[in-house]
């Protein structure tokens, strides 16, 4: 499970004195036990994981964004660096050809005509993709192959 190689790669980033890894990952890890109470469970399945990753990284990049806006890039390389430890946990995602397939079946399957539509689609797009593509692409495609409909 995504949970145990967590608690593995902390253990080893301080054991090789890696800072941003350990820091990153036990952040990560705090972030995990606060979903576990949440939801009051004793253990995540990787979708949930996969989940909090996926949140981590987005509130890095928009602190990436408010620190270059203020110049302070200093901040910004070290949320960068956290960011691509975060990324390496991450499922691979869909290419762009494949999302494009997946877009094409979903407005096929779900009958789409509109732009009114688009909830459904990215919707269908979503439950088929399972967490292995960003939601801002997705979204983008789905406008793009509904306005050319």
């Amino acid at each position: 499970m995504l949970e145990d190689q967590l608690q593995k790669d902390y253990v080893q980033a301080m054991k090789d004195r890696d800072a941003v890894k350990s820091s990153t990952v036990n952040f990560l890890r705090a972030q995990l036990k606060n979903v576990r109470i949440e939801k009051r469970v004793e253990g995540l399945e990787d979708k949930d994981v996969v989940a909090v990753i996926k949140k981590q990284i987005k509130q890095r990049q928009d602190s990436i964004e408010q620190y270059q806006k203020g110049g302070r890039n200093d901040l910004a390389d070290k949320e960068i660096a956290e960011m691509a430890v975060l990324k390496t946990y991450l499922p691979q995602e869909l290419s762009e050809a494949e999302l494009q397939g997946l877009v094409a079946k979903a407005i096929r399957e779900t009958g789409a005509q509109s732009i009114k539509d688009m909830g459904k689609v990215i919707k269908a797009v979503a439950a088929e993709a399972q967490g292995k593509a960003d939601n801002k692409v997705v979204s983008e495609l789905v406008k793009k192959a509904l306005a050319g409909a």
